[in-house]
């Protein structure tokens, strides 16, 4: 299957679907993540805090796709914030990955207290002139804090990942990164932890056009040209997430999910929310 994509100001393609890692580790998590390849997902998504960069290198070693068609994304944590600690950490997700170059590397969190982002981003665009990364973004990034890396750098993000669901659509946001050429991803974009799967107006949406709630949710996403990346270690709902490229939900489904806005489901304000 091919995956629609959508492409950042500097170049930079992702499918409008990848896959997330968050909790798949060890044997079962490389073969959920093998699975998931050969399904049709080309876009990997780990971190160093999800503990499981050794079981994504083991998965790159075993795909039966060149690496060349894989995007593999990973996430610098908090505590490494810094010139020096994030060039050190980066060479640690490397090794873990198994891999001479990352194809997409993110700042996890931007933990404004410690104010050593802009330091990290600068060693983040030396890694891309040194050939060792392919795009740099961020992740959970406010519009102040954007503008400020590119006030400081010149350089803005190719992505930010944010908490993104029909709860939360990050409107204004955004459109900021429209107005750029950043690309929006979505974390937890089914909504994790929350009841959205059983809203009965997603449910009635998904009765017209015979597909599930979580295949209305993700053609939301990606009918907004979004980039979703659910996580799922179960075979069939990894297929049936992918499935969402041959209908289309009309102007009245999506407006109708509009109204569903409520807040973040995790109050994990950037502002305020850190993590190490």
């Amino acid at each position: 299957m091919t995956v629609p994509t959508r492409t950042a100001h500097d170049g930079v393609t992702l499918p409008l679907i990848g896959l997330g890692t968050y909790g798949l580790n060890g044997d079962e998590g490389v073969a959920a993540m093998r699975g998931a390849i050969e399904s049709g997902y080309r876009l990997i998504d780990t971190a160093v805090n999800y503990g499981n960069e050794e079981a994504v290198g083991e998965v790159i070693r075993q795909s039966p796709v060149p690496r060349e068609e894989l995007i593999i994304a990973t996430k610098l944590p908090g505590r490494h914030h810094g010139f020096d600690e994030t060039m050190a950490s980066f060479e640690e997700s490397r090794r873990r990955l198994g891999v001479d170059r990352i194809d997409l590397y993110l700042i996890h969190w931007p933990n404004p207290s410690v104010n050593r982002y802009v330091d990290s981003w600068q060693a983040m665009i030396e890694l891309v002139a040194d050939g060792l990364v392919g795009s740099i973004g961020v992740c959970n990034f406010t519009q102040a804090m954007l503008e400020r890396l590119g006030s400081s750098t010149g350089v803005l993000p190719s992505v930010n990942q944010v908490e993104l669901h029909p709860y939360f659509s990050q409107g204004p946001l955004r459109e900021f990164h429209e107005a750029h050429g950043i690309l929006t991803q979505a974390w937890s974009p089914l909504g994790r932890k929350s009841d959205l799967l059983d809203h009965p107006v997603l449910a009635d949406i998904a009765s017209t056009h015979g597909v599930s709630v979580t295949q209305v949710v993700l053609r939301w996403h990606v009918q907004q040209g979004i980039v979703a990346i659910p996580k799922s270690g179960d075979a069939e709902r990894q297929r049936q997430n992918l499935a969402v490229f041959d209908f289309a939900l009309s102007d009245a489904d999506m407006e109708r999910i509009g109204s569903l806005e409520r807040g973040r489901i995790w109050g994990a304000d950037p502002d305020t929310h850190e993590e190490m």
